[in-house]
């Protein structure tokens, strides 16, 4: 008779670490959701500021910008994440060229699709051809950037 195979303490670990990043991504998908954020014509509007401007989303960006402040003073009194050895921040934060140019580009296509990355992929779960394609490009996009970055001086960031 074949005894049940042992579970190791890291098996356990990396399985919480699937668990509580499905919970978190599940919990983003039904936030951008609820507020109206997988809504390419609603964000279009927030965006349009010189137009028919709806501010409605704008509540959307405070109880981000809210959610996001208070996890950082969190971070600051915490060793350690819970499921990991450690915070995986940026190396670098320089405002530079290339950072100033890669948000312009960002903010043109959200502008222009009504989607950025987060939305998108929790609005592939409506099945919309026009979703599927933006997502595509966005795929294909990052395969560029990454492609373009590694010839780089200094390699990918």
């Amino acid at each position: 008779m074949m005894r049940p195979a042992r579970i190791s303490s890291a098996q356990i670990l990396v399985a919480l670490q699937v668990l509580v990043a499905l919970l978190a991504g599940a919990v983003f998908g039904l936030g951008l959701s609820l507020s109206g954020m997988l809504d390419p014509a609603r964000v279009r509007g927030f965006l349009d500021v010189a137009g028919d401007w709806d501010p409605s989303l704008a509540f959307v960006l405070g109880g981000a910008v809210a959610v996001a402040f208070a996890a950082m003073v969190l971070r600051r009194h915490l060793q350690r994440p819970a499921f990991a050895s450690a915070f995986h921040l940026p190396a670098t934060t320089p405002i530079d060229k290339r950072l100033i140019l890669g948000s312009a580009i960002f903010g043109l296509g959200w502008g222009l699709a009504g989607l950025c990355p987060g939305p998108a992929l929790a609005a592939l779960s409506l099945g919309l051809a026009p979703v599927m394609l933006f997502v595509a490009a966005m795929l294909a996009g990052m395969t560029l950037h990454d492609r373009l970055a590694a010839r780089q001086p200094g390699g990918s960031r």
